[in-house]
């Protein structure tokens, strides 16, 4: 088993130099389930658990392994072992975690969605899912985790002017490339190989019901994930997908397919807005005061724009309400 086909780098290798010797392997996991993991190593794919020690000396759930880390292993057979500690990541997904709510009797816990990844697709449908603001929400979580995006508007056969729908999602993605597709015609799929690159990580986020698994199925050139059906009534889709692991693609890159999210909390800094706001944080130059909060101040450049039609209404308040739930966060977390 050749590592490098999964991910396996320069900055692994490096993490990795304390643990050598023992028999101790480097692993990269490529399926979670509830009590146990599969992981690829040199000796081929195991069946592992993580030890006591790494649950013991977690400061918290982020502190666990989740699909896409690279981990140090002990083979107890030629099929199991046992996790004894976590390589540092290149980067993190984070939202947070479901449920928990900001307030004065709940607190806020983070839930690292995926690790390792280069390239994240956020896949939105151009039926009744789509969404301006829940995209702003996705290109927000990317410029946080450290990895690159691209937008994928799917099912344009669902839609009486997809190429509008393309003009919107530009003006909110700034630098993002945003593709049209349809993901039931295997022929475009040649736009979207230019981004998968050999030995790189790709993940499909989106939620349910937006054409992940055909998109994933189509990568792979098989069936490989199940596909279901989407309620006509609201336009949700079931969790056909209800695990997240790892594929090789033909072309060399690792796909990791993810379950659908219907809720999407953020996690990271208000400072996470300057990527996915591009246009607000420019104008926010031209402001009078440096703190400028872009509410009520004299001289905001920001509400100016706002006010003269430059600058949509809609993304600045959406800019708001992210914002003032990151800073939420931020003292929750305090």
């Amino acid at each position: 088993m050749v590592l490098e086909d999964w991910g396996w780098s320069a900055h692994f290798e490096r993490e990795f130099a304390p643990w050598k010797g023992n028999q101790r392997l480097p692993a990269r996991i490529i399926r979670g389930e509830k009590n146990y993991y599969r992981v690829i190593s040199a000796a081929g794919e195991l069946t592992v658990r993580f030890s006591g020690k790494i649950r013991h000396t977690a400061g918290g759930r982020p502190d666990l392994p989740v699909v896409g880390d690279w981990v140090v292993v002990e083979p107890q057979s030629l099929q199991r072992g046992t996790i004894i500690a976590l390589l540092a990541r290149k980067s993190s997904f984070s939202r947070n975690l479901p449920g928990q709510r900001k307030g004065k009797d709940q607190r806020s816990e983070e839930q690292v969605i995926a690790a390792n990844v280069d390239l994240v697709l956020i896949v939105s449908g151009l039926d009744q899912d789509f969404n301006l603001r829940r995209i702003e929400r996705y290109l927000t979580l990317v410029s946080s985790s450290g990895a690159d995006a691209v937008v994928v508007l799917n099912k344009t056969d669902l839609h009486p002017d997809p190429q509008a729908c393309l003009s919107e999602v530009e003006t909110i993605a700034g630098m993002t490339p945003v593709l049209l597709y349809m993901a039931h015609d295997a022929t475009q799929l040649k736009p979207l190989q230019q981004y998968l690159l050999p030995g790189e990580t790709i993940a499909l986020l989106g939620s349910s019901g937006v054409g992940k698994s055909t998109i994933a199925n189509g990568l792979l050139g098989q069936d490989r994930q199940k596909v279901g059906a989407v309620s006509r009534s609201d336009g949700k889709g079931r969790h056909t997908t209800s695990h997240r692991e790892l594929f090789l693609l033909p072309n060399g890159s690792i796909l990791m397919d993810n379950p659908g999210m219907r809720e999407l909390h953020l996690w990271g800094e208000s400072a996470d807005l300057t990527e996915s706001f591009a246009e607000i944080d420019t104008l926010a130059q031209h402001c009078r005061f440096r703190d400028c909060s872009h509410t009520c101040e004299p001289g905001c450049a920001v509400q100016q724009a706002a006010a003269a039609g430059t600058l949509d209404g809609d993304r600045l308040a959406s800019y708001h309400k992210l914002k003032g739930e990151l800073n939420a966060l931020n003292r929750s977390r305090k």
